[in-house]
């Protein structure tokens, strides 16, 4: 049998401590490696910013569309106009129009009532010119002709109003089908001409109108100069004053009708504005209604197309994201809560890190964005938390960043 030599067993030790020691140094710098992996990031995060869909509130058909897919706007700005006036309403309106042509027809026949007795009223001035009562009747007469007259004026402003309504429109249409080529110029003039002139008839109507209010106001005046005195009323004053009560009941009549015709009319063209600075996206439509579309369908819609109510017809997002939302496991509750500090770490060049407090979180556990999944095939659950993002970081809405606390 072979000895073994005390004297070389301190060196055959150290010759088997040495693996020993190497696999020991190599487990150590693994787990400090992995230690330090662990505490660098303990969440990711998302950038992301505010968007809005915007809709319409009733349903009609889109008559302008002023901005296209990622286009900037500003808050404020008008995006699109809308006809809320539905087909069966424009029985309605028509309707509504007639029951004015009534009124102004009404209004005249108590003219052609009053012109009698106005004649009664001037062939007795002559005989009793300074009996009060022929005074008082004929102030009335000047006073309930010029209110008349007023009337008269009023409803075929208004009339004419809504008539330059529709030759607007028709001016509208006209050249956007001239741009078209699908009509003659001459039709563009045509329709220009027949615009100006009923506008040029109601400027003149305006100046009659306000002469008029002049005229009822020194009447009115000189009817209150007079009434200061003692003074009778015959039988003709009965009679003037039905056809008073009956004007007044078309004035009624003629006020609610204006009133909803001015009501259709403010509906013709709704302006939908911008909420805030940002550009147009595509909308986003549900899930289950991605695979029903075609091409390029329902990204922004266009003039001519009928929304209904709540149908979205832009999408306004923010230019830069406002926050970070990230997603806190469940072992991780206990570590974050607001105005907790955390660091935010942006990998992209140029690198960023800035320090911040949580601003919110959330109450319940949410199912996570799938681009926050560790694993695409496996859904992951956590606790919302808010941050805001701090000024001066660059980011890019969805941009992933890293969020660990301090």
């Amino acid at each position: 049998m072979k000895r073994i030599s005390l004297r070389n067993y301190p060196f055959r030790l150290r010759l088997h401590l040495i693996p020993i020691l190497v696999w020991l140094g190599a487990v150590a710098c693994v787990i400090g490696l992995f230690t330090r992996r662990s505490q660098r990031f303990e969440v990711i995060g998302m950038a992301r910013g505010q968007v809005r869909q915007i809709a319409s509130a009733c349903t009609g058909r889109l008559t302008d569309v002023r901005v296209n897919l990622f286009e900037q706007v500003d808050a404020g700005q008008t995006l699109a106009v809308i006809d809320t006036v539905l087909e069966n309403e424009r029985v309605i309106e028509a309707g509504l129009k007639t029951q004015l042509a009534t009124a102004i027809a009404e209004i005249k026949h108590l003219t052609a009532q009053l012109v009698p007795t106005q004649e009664l009223l001037m062939a007795e001035e002559a005989d009793r010119e300074i009996n009060r009562t022929t005074e008082l009747r004929r102030f009335l007469v000047d006073a309930d002709q010029a209110k008349l007259q007023i009337y008269a004026l009023k409803a075929q402003i208004a009339s004419d109003r809504v008539i330059l309504a529709d030759l607007a429109a028709e001016v509208k249409i006209t050249e956007a089908l001239l741009e078209e080529q699908a009509v003659a110029p001459y039709e563009l003039q045509k329709a220009k001409v027949q615009h100006d002139s009923l506008a040029k008839k109601m400027e003149e109507n305006q100046r009659m109108l306000e002469q008029a209010e002049q005229d009822l106001e020194s009447a009115k005046q000189r009817l209150s100069d007079f009434s200061k005195r003692q003074l009778t009323h015959p039988s003709v004053d009965s009679a003037l004053e039905v056809i008073r009560k009956e004007t007044a009941v078309q004035e009624k009549l003629m006020d609610g009708l204006l009133k909803q015709l001015e009501a259709l009319n403010s509906r013709r063209a709704i302006e939908l504005k911008a909420p805030f600075d940002g550009v147009v996206i595509p909308i986003q439509g549900q899930a289950n209604q991605t695979t029903l579309r075609r091409p390029g369908e329902d990204i922004i819609r266009r003039a001519g197309e009928v929304v209904r109510s709540g149908d979205t017809i832009f999408a306004i997002a923010e230019f830069k994201p406002s926050e970070i939302v990230a997603y806190v496991s469940e072992s991780q509750l206990g570590l974050v809560r607001e105005k907790t500090l955390v660091e935010i770490v942006k990998n992209r060049p140029p690198e960023q890190k800035a320090q911040c407090e949580v601003t919110y979180v959330g109450p319940t556990i949410e199912l996570m964005p799938e681009q926050l999944w560790r694993n695409s095939a496996v859904p992951q659950w956590g606790r919302p938390i808010v941050i805001e993002i701090p000024k001066g970081m660059e980011l890019v809405a969805g941009e992933m960043v890293g969020i660990r606390t301090l």
